[in-house]
């Protein structure tokens, strides 16, 4: 699957405007709300705690039009619990995003 890190980028300059500042504010506050998702669901054990993981993942995702992300996080929830296919995948995204900055 392919992303495009400035997609990104570009939903939070549509958000906020020119603000240099904001936007690496609201930049960071996204990558740290989805490592903390991700890392959620490498550590989840049953089915209600990964799936609740993928869900908040999605919607994070959706607030930023991030649809490669939102997804990838809809076949996490379908996934068992730590497939490591799927956490590899959501990691090389977020690194894709933090690359992208």
């Amino acid at each position: 699957m392919s992303y495009d890190p400035g997609a990104l980028n570009a939903a939070l300059a549509a958000a906020v405007g020119e603000d240099r500042l904001l936007i690496e504010d609201l930049r960071a506050a996204f990558m740290e709300s989805a490592e903390r998702q991700v890392d959620l669901l490498g550590r989840a054990r049953c089915d209600a705690n990964w799936q609740l993981a993928a869900w908040r993942l999605k919607g994070l995702a959706a607030s930023f039009g991030l649809t490669s992300l939102m997804t990838m996080a809809d076949e996490a929830a379908a996934a068992a619990p730590g497939d490591p296919r799927i956490l590899r995948r959501l990691r090389a995204m977020l690194d894709d995003l933090t690359l992208g900055a």
